[in-house]
């Protein structure tokens, strides 16, 4: 049994929620525990994963959040950064499955979202149990 630490941007609440209730499910179907912790933003996943990944208490990490796109080219820097700070930490052999939203409104959000449709939760956590099975394959 393996301990997941879901690593949250609560920016949207509603579709955070939604989020985190497909990754819990994916992670207890599977068999495993988990832990959920709250950073203020996409950028800050990272960061978080980062040091949870050197404190040794976690096997793998769900990243999950929802950037939608504004006005402004700040979402280009939240979702490009966010995802490649998590990429780094994957290369580096952390087991991360990610599930920041990146989308255009809110409504490809809860499409996305819900577990009754794409339920990007549940496949983020999935992703991450299968890295973490493949590090253990060959670490």
């Amino acid at each position: 049994m393996a301990k997941f630490l879901i690593v949250e941007a609560r920016f949207y609440d509603h579709l955070n929620d939604l989020l985190i209730e497909g990754a819990r499910a994916a992670i207890e179907a599977a068999g495993h525990n988990h832990e959920t912790i709250t950073v203020p933003g996409a950028l800050e996943i990272p960061g978080a994963v980062a040091l949870a990944a050197d404190s040794g208490a976690y096997d793998g990490f769900v990243a999950l959040g929802v950037v939608i796109r504004g006005e402004t080219y700040h979402f280009e820097i939240v979702a490009g950064e966010s995802a490649r700070g998590l990429m780094a930490l994957s290369m580096d052999g952390v087991a991360i499955g990610n599930g920041i939203l990146t989308v255009e409104n809110e409504a490809q959000a809860l499409t996305r979202a819900r577990r009754t449709e794409k339920d990007k939760g549940g496949e983020a956590a999935k992703a991450a149990i299968a890295m973490f099975e493949l590090k253990g394959r060959f670490g």
